[in-house]
């Protein structure tokens, strides 16, 4: 009864507000800890739990379990959550988690990747190889578009689309973080040509990372040895994002680049600090970082993406920093 409850809730979470797999997963672990918590105490089960219980787990028990004050917010949201939706779904009359306090938490300043050590770890990948081009791809879509890791590794190559904005060739990405949010970003021309590079690459044609549905994965794994090599294709071709940081990792360390600035959120940080340094109106920043859904009209989303591409065209990490790869970018957008 109580398991599913819990399963109930969760799908509602999943399917109806859209909330990722890892939150999930997250809030069914601290309703799994508040039932055996009130087994253990001799208290009412779920559904009839008061709120003097849910405070005395939520406070004394989670900070004893080990909880800091930070996980303990995202503990009580799970609460408010779950009570909130027993009792629209009338299977108790009140809401016992209502009035159940937030912890205080100091919040944490971001620490961005600075533009001098993008520049660094930009120059780590060896572009001589498959290998070495498809990180570059990653470093420079997760720095010049400002992605989640969530964002990166889920890209198939039917994300990438080529628009026409103002008389001028785009590609423009197609983002799905967090759940099923989804945006449109607008890549920096060196984003792009980098993306060309990589989709052109001898290495890529020999790998089959095609999906049931016909789309194919963007970021391939090369050398996953857990996977038995007849099933070594199509999803399970997938790049994870823990090989994304460990990549990042490698390439940092060798860079001389700080440890706290050595995971994929820096370098959206270091996106959202681009964007803010230059003026950019927060609603539009809002809207390149994902920060907010919004549902639009086709004619309100080109409206968008037009006002977003030049911004992108004045306003993205690679106008400041110098590569070789960046520079051939330079030469190239002079030709033509």
């Amino acid at each position: 009864m109580v398991n599913n409850l819990i399963d109930a809730w969760l799908a509602y979470k999943l399917h109806n507000e859209g909330r990722s797999e890892a939150t999930v997963r997250k809030y069914r672990g601290y309703l799994e800890r508040l039932v055996r918590f009130l087994d253990a105490e001799g208290r009412p089960g779920l559904l009839e739990a008061s709120t003097d219980d849910l405070e005395a787990f939520a406070g004394l028990h989670a900070h004893k379990e080990g909880l800091s004050p930070r996980s303990r917010i995202a503990l009580v949201a799970a609460l408010k959550g779950f009570y909130r939706w027993a009792r629209k779904k009338g299977l108790r009359p009140d809401d016992p988690a209502e009035d159940v306090p937030h912890p205080v938490a100091g919040r944490r300043l971001p620490i961005p990747l600075a533009s001098r050590n993008a520049q660094k770890i930009l120059r780590e990948p060896d572009l001589d190889t498959f290998e070495g081009v498809r990180d570059c791809a990653m470093l420079m879509v997760l720095i010049g578009c400002g992605l989640r890791v969530s964002g990166l590794v889920g890209l198939n190559e039917s994300a990438l689309q080529l628009v026409e904005i103002d008389g001028k060739e785009w590609m423009v990405i197609k983002v799905r973080e967090k759940g099923k949010k989804e945006r449109l970003i607008p890549a920096p021309h060196d984003v792009r040509y980098i993306l060309h590079a990589y989709l052109g690459h001898p290495g890529l044609a020999e790998i089959d990372r095609t999906l049931p549905d016909g789309d194919r994965v963007l970021f391939v794994s090369v050398n996953n040895r857990l996977i038995p090599p007849h099933e070594y294709h199509g999803e399970a071709r997938r790049i994870r994002a823990r090989s994304v940081h460990e990549m990042i990792q490698k390439y940092g360390k060798r860079a001389g680049i700080p440890e706290d600035q050595l995971h994929p959120h820096a370098m959206r940080h270091l996106f959202g600090v681009e964007l803010a340094e230059h003026g950019v109106d927060p609603l539009l920043r809002k809207a390149l970082l994902g920060h907010e859904r919004v549902e639009t009209t086709e004619i309100y989303s080109h409206l968008a993406m037009r006002h977003l591409a030049q911004v992108m065209d004045r306003a993205n990490p690679f106008n400041t920093i110098e590569t070789p790869f960046t520079r051939l970018v330079r030469e190239l957008e002079r030709r033509h």
